[in-house]
């Protein structure tokens, strides 16, 4: 392969690499209040409360698992 197939190559492959899909936190965190006001407001029916919470449960054990860990994080003075 030629320098110039190559270098045509390395834009395309670094386009993929920043249209991959991303999920942070603050996303998660968002969909936790999400589900919870849905629920409140009866989106869902009784046949799928089980796998709603089962789901919201998940996420929220997740999320009390990193908080530690961000909050520490960022409470760690600046060197």
């Amino acid at each position: 392969m030629s320098e110039n197939q190559e270098q045509a190559q390395m834009p395309e492959q670094a386009v993929e690499a920043a249209q991959q899909p991303q999920l942070s936190i603050n996303d998660l965190q968002n969909l936790r209040s999400i589900v919870d006001t849905a629920v409140r407001r009866g989106a869902f029916g009784a046949n799928e409360m089980s796998a709603v919470g089962a789901a919201y449960d998940r996420v929220n054990a997740f999320l009390n698992a990193v908080a530690p860990q961000t909050d520490a994080a960022s409470q760690t003075p600046a060197a």
